[in-house]
């Protein structure tokens, strides 16, 4: 082989690596599902908790379960709920309903996604969540 074929040759593996990385990078980001904590309420002594979840993706997500820790004013844990999100549709964005019972709406300073348990079959559930808060006040995040 002579050496403008063998340049050749490395540029064309190259320039095929780069194609490859190329078309993985959105399948790889698609697959991130966002949870924004949208609004937290008062209901019949407990605090409703509103999630607006959105799964970019062209995968349905069968369960995705969240573990979530609630924090009052001084930072100290008020409440920890595990909470089934899913089903999950591809290309979707869905509004996800949960009750913290004896739970003040008004004294929680922070909600942390301690853990993803279930995402669906993926391997680093918490990886595949990114959070954000809407509501004043209040933190959310992993």
């Amino acid at each position: 082989m002579s050496r403008s074929d063998a340049t050749r040759l490395a540029a064309g593996v190259s320039g095929g690596l780069l194609l490859a990385l190329l078309a993985a990078a959105p399948a790889a980001a698609a697959s991130t599902v966002s949870i924004e904590l949208n609004r937290l309420e008062p209901r019949d002594g407990a605090c409703r908790v509103s999630l607006v979840v959105a799964n970019p993706g062209d995968k349905s997500i069968d369960s995705l379960k969240l573990d979530l820790v609630f924090f009052d004013k001084e930072g100290v844990i008020s409440r920890r709920l595990a909470v089934e999100a899913g089903p999950l549709r591809a290309s979707k964005t869905s509004v996800k309903l949960f009750d913290a019972s004896d739970t003040d709406c008004g004294s929680v300073s922070r909600v942390l996604l301690n853990d993803v348990t279930s995402c669906g079959g993926e391997q680093d559930c918490l990886g595949l969540v990114t959070t954000t808060s809407r509501v004043k006040g209040v933190e959310f995040g992993k």
